[in-house]
């Protein structure tokens, strides 16, 4: 699901730029590597929506309306891509960013042949943001520290969307036959099969 949507982006974004559209690390050595102009969108961040997680479970019913399946909902994830231009020259660069902006910011929603096949069943449009400021466990500069480079412009691109494997559970088969319930006693003897007392009514022994 995830490489669908680096797919979907780089059809989003191929009109912005002449050269390449890449996925890499931006680290130095990709850099230095660089002869072309290039878009990256490098996903530097999964994690779970869980404001979309919904609980129990969907039932899967044959022709005849009996249940023979049960599935969890599916789960959705943000998806959080740091999109950057790479040229010979800043101004270069920055022509890139805005024309990455400007394709991107008319899609607030990745819709129709954008949304992965795989999701399709789920979802029919996957939510989109362009450069909303992250949370803040989310430094950019700690981003680019890590991958040993220096602070560049960049647009921070999030797609929402559900991951389409979940769980499945076979369910039993229906019930076709009542409840018989057995009382017994602590010796585990059914109460029915045990001697009864009778007592004697009237005086003597």
């Amino acid at each position: 699901m995830i490489h669908e949507i680096d797919e979907a982006l780089r059809r989003l974004l191929a009109p912005a730029v002449t050269g390449e559209i890449a996925f890499d690390a931006p680290t130095r050595d990709w850099a230095a590597r660089r002869n072309t102009p290039t878009l990256n969108a490098y996903l530097y961040d999964i994690r779970e929506d869980v404001a979309r997680r919904e609980r129990g479970a969907v039932a899967e019913r044959d022709a005849d309306g009996i249940v023979t399946r049960r599935r969890q909902p599916p789960r959705w994830f943000r998806l959080s891509y740091l999109v950057t231009a790479w040229t010979s020259r800043p101004e270069d660069e920055h022509r890139l960013l805005s024309g990455a902006l400007a394709l991107l910011l008319p899609h607030e929603v990745l819709a129709g042949d954008a949304v992965p096949e795989s999701v399709r069943p789920i979802a029919t449009s996957l939510p989109l943001s362009v450069a909303v400021p992250p949370a803040e466990s989310r430094s950019l500069a700690d981003i680019w520290s890590a991958l040993g480079g220096e602070l560049k412009p960049s647009l921070d691109v999030v797609v929402t969307t559900p991951f389409p494997v979940t769980p499945v559970y076979e369910a039993a088969p229906p019930v076709t036959e009542g409840a018989e319930v057995v009382v017994r006693g602590i010796d585990g003897v059914p109460a029915d099969s045990r001697p009864r007392m009778r007592r004697r009514v009237g005086g003597g022994a």
